[in-house]
């Protein structure tokens, strides 16, 4: 049996929506009876397939808005568009992110800017449109996607764990501003889950190694988790509903790792 966790008629926010682990956390947020507003890039036709179907099977109201995430016009009309559609705003979920993997002196600057301004620099963008709405509600929940990369590093990803490091210092810096003001700011960090960008790794890894997918898992993409498991997008979508409910309301500032022990050593 599901659990009532009270948001009932909220309206939210979820970018980088359309797939994986931002997709999941909408498609719990509406299951919840929140009214959310979707956003990434994918295939039209599909976007739109998987939106009217969520819509139809909550009987919420879903909106998709195509907001470019490096261009800070279009995130702010994001939230504009989402508070007048609903006429409150009382979830942010910015989960919008990409990754690209090389060493530092080969890096291509222009992957660079990009993950800086799609995983971190949006955040801001979209707090910064976000914050007066929810002050002026006198509530509202922030929860920025960081990763266990915002924790603890590996080699090849400076642009994505620099800009991790940075959601989870920009979370920290929000909540205290917010403190009083009903509006909190928390980062779930993740270890790996099976999104289809990893399930396609995994394949890849396979092939370039010559060893089976069950080992790629285990001692490839897990190496750095000790319970050798991926992470279950419900285990990201309990932790986002407690975080948006009433049950979260003394926990700001947090930086939460679900990540199998990755960041316990």
């Amino acid at each position: 049996m599901s659990m009532d966790y009270g948001l009932a008629g909220q309206a939210a926010i979820v970018t980088g929506s359309t797939s994986g682990i931002g997709e999941a956390m909408a498609t719990a947020l509406a299951e919840q009876g929140v009214n959310v507003v979707i956003n990434g890039f994918g295939d039209a036709a599909r976007i739109e397939h998987d939106r009217r179907a969520l819509e139809e099977r909550t009987g919420v109201r879903i909106v998709y808005h195509g907001a470019d995430m490096t261009k800070p016009d279009e995130i702010a009309d994001l939230v504009d568009s989402a508070w007048r559609e609903f006429d409150r705003l009382d979830i942010l979920v910015n989960n919008a992110g990409i990754q690209h993997v090389s060493p530092v002196e080969e890096f291509p600057p222009e992957k660079w800017e990009a993950i800086i301004a799609i995983n971190l620099s949006s955040a801001f963008y979209a707090t910064r449109a976000a914050v007066p709405i929810m002050k002026a509600q006198g509530r509202g929940r922030i929860v920025n996607l960081a990763s266990a990369h915002g924790l603890v590093a590996s080699p090849f990803k400076s642009a994505y764990v620099a800009a991790k490091h940075g959601i989870v210092g920009f979370t920290k810096s929000i909540a205290l501003e917010l403190a009083r003001s009903g509006v909190t700011c928390n980062a779930i960090c993740p270890g790996y889950v099976k999104t289809p960008l990893v399930e396609a790794q995994i394949g890849d890894q396979a092939k370039a190694r010559g060893i089976p997918e069950e080992r790629v898992v285990e001692d490839v993409i897990l190496a750095a988790q000790p319970n050798k498991s991926f992470v279950e997008y419900p285990h990201l979508a309990g932790m986002l509903l407690y975080l948006v409910s009433d049950l979260g309301a003394s926990t700001t500032g947090a930086s939460l790792a679900i990540d199998g022990g990755w960041t316990a050593a």
